[in-house]
Order: structure tokens, then C-alpha cells, then sequence
């Protein structure tokens, strides 16, 4: 009997085969990651400095741990080469491996802007454990960081550096703080938080290029002329769902790999599901919509077919400093924001046409105002 087949060892890998093993404890299961296989919550990488937490410390379980607490075969260092869908078949650099069932749960990749200079090899992004632990050594006993972007990522880590001991400056063309999540007198609540904890922003223009400069440290030349100086700059512009395996093994692909309700792709016994997957037409690189359908796929591949439904999934965001919970309409809604302000409590309510509730953003002390705004919100994809 072939095993099923795992690709990725993060939240979406692992839960699946958490929830699987609750319904079914003996089909075998290999797992294959290019990393080094530790067990750790991926939102946890931006509140590692505020919690004094290392790359180690935020380690939940070694690969060693979670194959013998889930009777898994997980294999480490492992670079897939391609998929053969018609035979069913992961290529590996020198050999194989046959499945009954194949999931991808590959995740996303940061998106570095195209910048010039001859220190763009140093600029940092995170996006799993390895990429913090060397983050963490990078900035050992540095003492300022420019980000780029302010969106979810950017804002997170500008709060958490901060919370750390560093001189955070922030770099977003679109001209505020999680433009694309929030609404202006949302955003300028977030800015005002953070600017309460000396992070410095450098709203309109856009990074250009990374210079070595003097004293070691690096220089970021602005689309204005401006330079900002660091000892250290990291990248979080944002996230692209990783399509290259699924394209070239002839799987449908969109902005994700496209899967139906059941997380079923193009192919036959193959599955798509968190940071990776487009789940008729949904991509929510977020840990409600990653449980949901970690929870269906289990079902589906102890082979109870079950469709995942996306409820209410309101987003948390980590800026203590300000905080704020997101529930974004749904794309091409139509209709208006309402917005209460009280300096840095914004409650901003999207509604439609109708008068319905289609969307909220909630900072400061509004935030404790989502549980009965859910109650009133569709759901995502019942």
C-alpha cells in the first residue's frame, strides 16, 4: 500500500496530519520538507522579540518528536524535483516515491521588491523558522532595522522590533499602514501606535536600492532621493502562493493552486491546502481559514468526501501597540464605510448597499466589539 504523501511540515502539513490521525492511526504517511522539519507556529515568528523568544525556543516538536507521537515518516532536507500526476509520483533529485494520496501544502513565498545595489544579498525576509533564526543572529547586538512594507507582516514586525529595543524605521509607498487591510482613519490609529514606540515611517516613496555603507552599516536609497541607514533591512512586502511544482506537473493554477470544496486539485488523489491553495477562488494566507480546511481534508482522506466551509474568519493582527482585529469584505463588494473615532479606537463598519454588514476593522478598545459584529457577518464560503 502506498503511503500518503505530505509536502510541507508547516501549519498546514502538520494539522492535516494531526486531524487525520484522530480518524485514522495506521495508514502510512511520509512527509517531505526542504527545511529542518521542527513543529512551530508561523504567526509566532513576529512576536518572537517582544516574547525574548530564539528560533529554538519557538520550536513546539523535533521532526524525531512528531513522527513518533503521529506514527509519520518525516524526511528533512528533501528538495522535490517535480510530480508525476499520471503515475502518481513524487520525483525526488535520485529517485521516487509512489502515493496513494498526494497533498501540497506548500505554502508561500515572500515577494522581494526588485531593488539594485551590492548589499540586495543581505536584505532579510521571514518566513519560517530557519529564515528567524538567522534574522535573530543578524541583528544580535544591532540596534536599528528598516523594513519594508506596511502591510500585515511589515507592521507586526515593526511592533515586535520595537518591543525588542530597536530603532524600526518603515518604508510603504501606498502611504500608510496596512493599506490594503484598513481603511485611512484605521490606518492612521496603527501609525499613530506604532510612532508612539519610535518607529519612524517613510510614507510615498519606494526602496530602490541596498547599499554597503560606511561603518558597516547599509544604506537604503528611497524613489525620493532619501537614504535611510541601518544595521540591518528586512523585506516584508508580502506573500505569493508557491504554484511553480503544481504548474509544471500540469495542475491548475491562478494566483493558487486551484482546488474545489474538498480541496481537490485538477488531478486525481491530489489535495492543495493553506498558504498554496485557491479554494474556489478564495486565497487566505490565514490560520482560521488553514485549520478549516486541515479539519475537511482529514475527513477526505480517511475517505469521508467532506467540503470545507470558511465561516466568519476575522484576522488578528499583532500590534499591541495598537490593537486590531480585520474582517475584510468580500472582493468586489459594494458599499461604504461607517467609521467611529476616538483617537486611537476606530470602529469602521463596511456595509452594503442594503445596509447589511460586509466587512469590519476594529483598532484599540473597538476591538472588543468583534464577537457580536461576527454574529452578524456572512460567512466567508458556507
Amino acid at each position: 500500500m502506498h503511503p500518503i504523501v505530505i509536502i510541507g511540515t508547516g501549519l498546514a502539513g502538520f494539522n492535516t496530519v494531526k486531524e487525520f490521525r484522530k480518524l485514522d492511526k495506521e495508514t502510512p504517511i511520509v512527509m517531505l520538507t526542504a527545511d529542518d522539519g521542527r513543529n512551530y507556529s508561523k504567526p509566532m515568528l513576529s512576536a518572537g522579540f517582544t516574547k525574548e523568544k530564539t528560533a529554538d525556543d519557538l520550536c513546539m516538536a523535533t521532526p524525531e518528536k512528531v513522527a513518533e507521537q503521529f506514527n509519520v515518516d518525516v524526511r528533512t532536507g528533501v528538495h522535490v524535483a517535480g510530480i508525476d500526476a499520471a503515475n502518481k509520483r513524487v520525483l525526488l533529485p535520485d529517485d521516487h516515491l509512489d502515493y496513494s494520496k498526494l497533498v501540497l501544502a506548500l505554502g508561500a513565498d515572500t515577494w522581494t521588491p526588485p531593488l539594485e545595489g551590492d548589499a540586495v544579498g543581505e536584505v532579510f525576509s521571514v518566513n519560517d523558522l530557519m529564515d528567524y533564526g538567522k534574522f535573530r543572529a543578524a541583528v544580535d547586538g544591532k540596534k536599528t532595522v528598516t523594513i519594508l512594507g506596511g502591510g500585515l507582516i511589515g507592521c507586526e514586525f515593526a511592533n515586535d522590533l520595537s518591543n525588542g529595543g530597536f530603532q524600526v524605521s518603515l518604508v510603504e509607498p501606498m502611504g500608510r499602514c496596512l493599506p490594503l487591510l484598513l481603511p485611512e482613519q484605521a490606518s492612521e490609529a496603527v501609525g499613530r501606535g506604532l510612532a508612539e514606540l519610535g518607529v519612524q515611517f517613510h510614507f510615498g516613496p519606494l526602496a530602490k536600492a541596498v547599499h554597503h555603507g560606511d561603518n558597516g552599516q547599509l544604506v537604503t536609497e528611497l524613489s525620493d532621493g532619501s537614504k535611510l541607514e541601518s544595521d540591518v533591512v528586512l523585506s516584508a512586502i508580502g506573500l505569493r502562493p508557491r504554484i511553480g511544482m503544481a504548474k509544471e506537473a500540469g495542475l491548475d493554477t491562478n494566483r493558487g493552486i486551484l482546488t474545489d470544496k474538498t480541496l481537490r486539485t485538477s488531478a486525481d488523489d491530489i489535495y492543495a491546502l493553506g498558504d498554496c491553495a485557491e479554494v474556489q477562488g478564495h486565497v487566505l494566507p490565514y490560520v482560521l481559514p488553514l485549520m478549516a480546511s486541515a479539519r475537511a481534508l482529514a475527513k477526505t482522506l480517511a475517505g469521508d468526501t467532506t467540503e470545507v466551509s470558511y465561516g466568519v474568519m476575522p484576522v488578528t493582527i499583532k500590534t499591541p501597540a495598537c490593537p486590531v482585529v480585520v474582517c475584510p469584505a468580500a472582493d468586489g463588494s459594494e458599499g461604504d464605510w461607517e467609521v467611529e473615532a476616538d483617537g486611537n479606537t476606530v470602529q469602521a463598519l463596511f456595509r452594503g448597499k442594503d445596509g447589511s454588514l460586509l466587512g469590519y476593522a476594529l483598532t484599540g478598545e473597538a476591538v472588543k466589539e468583534k464577537m457580536k459584529l461576527n454574529k452578524e457577518l456572512p460567512a466567508v464560503m458556507p
